[in-house]
């Protein structure tokens, strides 16, 4: 990312074509820019669309899930076969949830209270 404040400045705004199928292509220059992949992060912000890389960092469960596995006496091919299993469960999980939170925060899910979680402190 080594473009200069001017030259950001000139790629702010550029109008793309949207395809019959919802397609759109990203100018070069900002794919190259923001060193995009073949995958993007897509949020909706104050109206708008935004992109941003997704970054493929394993997480920041990786290294408890490689000491856990070891513990477990993995090792060699069968670790990193564990490892992949595992880094894909925590990214269900957590899409999972995000998922939900977006479900409760647009009012079609309820939240579930302290004690739903943890149970009440009589029992």
């Amino acid at each position: 990312m080594n473009t200069t404040y001017t030259e950001r400045d000139q790629m702010d705004r550029k109008i793309i074509s949207v395809s019959k199928k919802r397609q759109i292509t990203i100018p070069l220059k900002y794919y190259k820019y923001l060193g995009l992949d073949n995958e993007v992060e897509c949020t909706l912000e104050d109206g708008a669309i935004v992109l941003r890389p997704l970054s493929r960092d394993s997480g920041e469960f990786s290294v408890e899930i490689l000491k856990d596995l070891i513990a477990q006496g993995y090792s060699g091919d069968e670790l990193i076969q564990q490892f992949e299993a595992q880094s894909k469960n925590v990214k269900k999980a957590v899409t999972n949830m995000l998922e939900e939170a977006d479900a409760i925060a647009d009012g079609e899910k309820e939240s579930s209270s302290f004690g739903d979680i943890f149970g009440s402190e009589n029992e």
